[in-house]
């Protein structure tokens, strides 16, 4: 065979595949179109009767050189594909998504703008226990110029004979040392119907890992008036996340921080692990604020430092961590807090390497 008559074969097949570019593209178009009488009728979009019917047909008609299997799993992701096409066409942005809002969301918290491109900080202790010991930690953390105070009042824990906070009487110290010190605080509620008590005493109620898909308590949340600040599930893909957080805008509320606070894997050097990577997934797949959790992620009160360090190198909007007057004696995490001196100097060196950056 000649060089030319080698070019020609080229050239012809240059030709079918621009044919069946053509086709295929054609045949998207009328999958589309059908998806949208679909969607009118109120059926499902996959049809595995339609489908069988369709491949039956073109095998029956093969004459080959291709074998019967071959053509199936072409045929099949032709069908996958165009079914994806319907399911483009139909599927509404979320909320919480960049495509529906691509700017940033900011969620002002009594003057603190987390989402403003500065480093915010949320620090206190895992679980209130007294007036003395917040307020303590409350003027530890005026005194460095913050703004939000956590504390936890009631206390989802592993075991049901653990410390599980002082409830109602917590959110009541959290209120009044706040006001004492102009703090704002933030702290978990567990079930929807605290929600109603619980705004007149917080500025940003938390809905913690156990409960990112307490679908009812998202609702709930979504319906009021106050800022969300949703963790990460232990278990949880970032996509169940997200649409956790849809959940809540859903019905309203659109002032939602994110927290990547640590998954469940089978590492042991650490109480869960810290998927650092999270954070700029969700600030590309959503327009929301995003801060780190560095206690409850490492559980280690030497890795705080190091871990808040890369979630400000990697973009998050804030670092949660916990501070207590006396660790060693804490009703619950003892471990993972720090004492005042620790998160003096844990704040001023997190400071002076963001100068430095």
């Amino acid at each position: 065979m000649s060089n030319a008559e080698f070019e020609a074969l080229r050239g012809q097949l240059d030709d079918i595949n621009l044919k069946l570019l053509d086709l295929i593209n054609e045949r998207g178009k009328l999958v589309k179109e059908i998806g949208k009488v679909k969607e009118k009728q109120g059926v499902h979009r996959f049809d595995p009767v339609r489908e069988r019917s369709m491949l039956d047909l073109i095998l029956d008609k093969n004459e080959g050189p291709f074998e019967t299997s071959t053509l199936q799993h072409l045929f099949k992701e032709i069908f996958k594909a165009g079914l994806e096409l319907q399911e483009d066409d139909n599927r509404k942005a979320l909320l919480v998504s960049r495509k529906k809002k691509p700017e940033d969301t900011i969620v002002d918290i009594k003057g603190e703008k987390i989402g403003d491109g500065h480093t915010h900080f949320v620090v206190g202790p895992c679980a209130v226990e007294s007036y003395e010991q917040v307020s303590q930690v409350a003027e530890a953390i005026k005194n460095k110029g913050l703004k939000l105070m956590r504390g936890g009042a009631f206390k989802p824990r592993s075991s049901p004979y653990d410390f599980q906070g002082l409830g109602l009487e917590g959110l009541k110290i959290l209120k009044r040392v706040a006001d004492e010190h102009d703090l704002a605080v933030i702290s978990e509620i567990v079930t929807p119907s605290d929600l109603e008590q619980a705004v007149e005493y917080l500025d940003v109620i938390q809905i913690g890992a156990r409960n990112m898909q307490n679908f009812e308590l998202l609702k709930a949340a979504g319906s009021i008036d106050k800022p969300i600040l949703l963790k990460r599930g232990l278990s949880a893909t970032i996509s169940e996340f997200i649409n956790a957080a849809e959940y809540i805008m859903s019905r309203g509320n659109g002032n939602i921080i994110l927290c990547e606070r640590g998954i469940r894997t089978y590492e042991t050097a650490t109480r869960n692990t810290l998927d650092i990577s999270a954070v700029p997934i969700l600030k590309q797949e959503t327009h929301l604020p995003v801060m780190v959790d560095v206690t409850h992620s490492t559980g280690r009160r030497d890795l705080l430092l190091p871990t808040a360090k890369a979630g400000i190198a990697i973009g998050a909007d804030g670092i949660m961590a916990e501070v207590h007057p006396d660790p060693a004696v804490a009703l619950s995490d003892s471990a993972q807090q720090m004492d005042i001196p620790t998160f003096n100097d844990f704040i001023d060196q997190l400071r002076s390497s963001m100068v430095k950056a």
